[in-house]
């Protein structure tokens, strides 16, 4: 087979894969990604395509952003978390942490105070006010997953929340050792 008809054969295979195809490992000077095979492309999508349907009703009737709500969904799981601890919680940028919070503060949703040992560590919570909110938006928001699921089977839900935490056990895996490596290459630096 000539080079020509083995490109126009890998284009034609190329095009009829299905969508949910194995993840291949591309060698130097191979194929290029493919977004619609890449699975941390299409995780993330799935996650913003999601949340801003969620997002419409929330900020609709309560004037709140995907990152106001992350954060007070965290604070009403994990209350008195500092504003990097929810930051590591969510894995969102500090910074856009640090905005959601003022406005959240500023909304009285969210109350600060000082952690008694280290005055510079401040603790986040939520007030009343965001009690009440998180009351009204959290069983929106589970209407939203239960009608996202319900495209798999329960067998299939079960399966799919097992492989999503493997997935987030290897993320957090290769973020420990990636940390890890770099910190080494600082100290060899130095």
């Amino acid at each position: 087979m000539t080079a020509s008809k083995k490109k126009v054969a890998e284009k034609v295979a190329e095009s009829a894969a299905p969508a949910a195809a194995p993840a291949q490992t591309v060698e130097p000077g191979g194929s290029p990604l493919h977004l619609d095979r890449f699975i941390p492309y299409r995780l993330s999508v799935l996650s913003n395509t999601i949340s801003m349907l969620i997002a419409s009703v929330y900020e609709r009737e309560f004037g709140l952003s995907i990152p106001q709500w992350r954060i007070m969904a965290v604070l009403a799981r994990y209350p008195d978390l500092s504003a990097v601890e929810v930051a590591e919680r969510t894995a969102m940028d500090k910074v856009a942490v640090s905005r959601a919070v003022q406005g959240l503060l500023s909304s009285k949703r969210v109350l600060r105070a000082y952690d008694k040992g280290d005055r510079r560590r401040s603790i986040l919570r939520l007030s009343a006010a965001g009690q009440a909110v998180y009351t009204r938006v959290s069983p929106m928001a589970l209407r939203y997953e239960a009608e996202l699921l319900s495209a798999l089977s329960p067998t299939d839900q079960r399966t799919f929340d097992r492989l999503l935490s493997r997935l987030m056990e290897q993320a957090k895996s290769m973020q420990a050792s990636s940390r890890e490596a770099e910190s080494m290459q600082v100290d060899t630096d130095s």
